[in-house]
């Protein structure tokens, strides 16, 4: 009697470890509440330009309530969906962006790295204007009841995507080289 007993608590241990095993990797959808903004300064005054229309995947691995791994991550943002308080700001940003060609803004994970319970060191490539480069991005991250929220920014430069920093009013008004990205993700099943 006791070996049956064994037995079937050694069946049941094995199955439910390899149905956790089996069901830890999910792969989540960027939900609507996502929000993207890259802000920058001016002769003139800072400004910020914001977008809610982001469309991405994530292939992640929750463990009792806690991430333990990242494997992809995938955003594309319509470049055009970037706005500001003023059309004329988002007329000159797009022929920056080169949106004619380029309609997207993309980013690919190719490497994560945990750094605490909540802190991760994500390696991803950006596309923005055409052009990729490969950034490091600190993320912070909080499992919720339906996925994950990630949290980070980069700072980049209009030239490092073979961009020209735009001006206004004949030149008298100029934007600064330096760029700030800053991302609020939310990943649900």
């Amino acid at each position: 009697m006791k070996t049956s007993t064994i037995k079937f608590l050694a069946f049941v241990t094995a199955f439910f470890g390899i149905t956790t095993i089996v069901t830890a990797q999910k792969s989540y959808n960027l939900d609507s509440k996502s929000t993207f903004s890259v802000a920058g300064t001016s002769t003139l005054h800072d400004w910020e330009m914001k977008s809610a229309s982001g469309t991405g995947t994530a292939s992640i691995n929750i463990a009792n309530g806690k991430l333990t791994d990242i494997d992809a991550l995938t955003i594309t943002l319509p470049a055009e969906t970037v706005k500001s308080e003023k059309k004329s700001m988002d007329k000159v940003a797009y022929e920056t962006l080169k949106t004619d060609k380029n309609k997207n803004i993309k980013y690919v994970l190719k490497s994560a790295e945990k750094v605490n319970e909540t802190t991760w060191e994500l390696t991803g490539t950006y596309t923005i204007a055409g052009v990729s480069k490969v950034y490091k991005t600190t993320a912070k991250t909080t499992v919720t009841k339906d996925g994950l929220n990630l949290q980070g920014s980069n700072k980049i430069t209009f030239t490092e995507f073979g961009m020209k920093s735009p001006t206004a009013m004949l030149g008298t008004i100029k934007t600064g080289q330096d760029l700030t990205l800053k991302f609020n993700l939310n990943f649900n099943l």
